[in-house]
């Protein structure tokens, strides 16, 4: 009844998009990603780390 349909966990790799982090921030070091009416903001640090925050 009711159950929802999800993909398997053991997907493959190959079905994972990967997207290299310099192509995504184009030379800055945040922007912006929009996800269901929420902004969230991914940086850069001085220490070259990620960091997503909402």
């Amino acid at each position: 009844m009711g159950e929802s349909r999800r993909r398997p966990l053991s997907m493959t790799t190959s079905a994972v998009r990967r997207v290299n982090s310099l192509a995504l921030l184009d030379g800055a070091r945040e922007l912006v990603i929009q996800h269901q009416g929420n902004e969230y903001h991914l940086r850069l640090t001085r220490n070259d780390k990620l960091i997503l925050t909402k």
